[in-house]
Parts: C-alpha cells; sequence; structure tokens
C-alpha cells in the first residue's frame, strides 16, 4: 500500500471502501492518526468510529445508511 492507495486529500463522500483505505493506511504506518485527521478533516472520534466499527462488524459496518444496527444503542441518563 502507498499513497497513491489512500483516498485525494479532498475528498467528500465516503464510501466504505474509502474509509476502509484510511483505517488500513493508519494500521500499516503508510499515514499517522494525526495526519490522517489533518488530511481528510476528520475528527480523532470519527476516525477511531471507524476503526471500531471496522473490527466489530468488517467493511459492512461502515456504511453510514446502516449505523444503527451496528452501534450499541445510547442510554438516556437523568
Amino acid at each position: 500500500m502507498s499513497l497513491d492507495d489512500l483516498p485525494p486529500p479532498n475528498t467528500k463522500r465516503w464510501v466504505i471502501r474509502r474509509k476502509a483505505e484510511v483505517v488500513a493506511g493508519v494500521r500499516s504506518g503508510l499515514i499517522s492518526l494525526e495526519d490522517a485527521c489533518r488530511r481528510y478533516s476528520l475528527s480523532m472520534d470519527e476516525f477511531l468510529s471507524w476503526q471500531r466499527l471496522l473490527e466489530d462488524h468488517g467493511v459492512r459496518g461502515l456504511r453510514a445508511t446502516r449505523v444503527q444496527d451496528y452501534r450499541p444503542p445510547e442510554r438516556i441518563t437523568r
């Protein structure tokens, strides 16, 4: 994997393949987490959620349209 395999820095539409490529780039040490967040204007929490969803549910877990199926229900605190 090389930097050419990563999505372009101006990516606006995050399909599951592009999310998985960014996570793979960070995991392999090709790009640091901080550089990836800066390059793609991602928050640390957003990237970490992609990583967690990928680990827990595979590539299908990165689908934005089905995110409610893969995230635990929110707890109501009072």
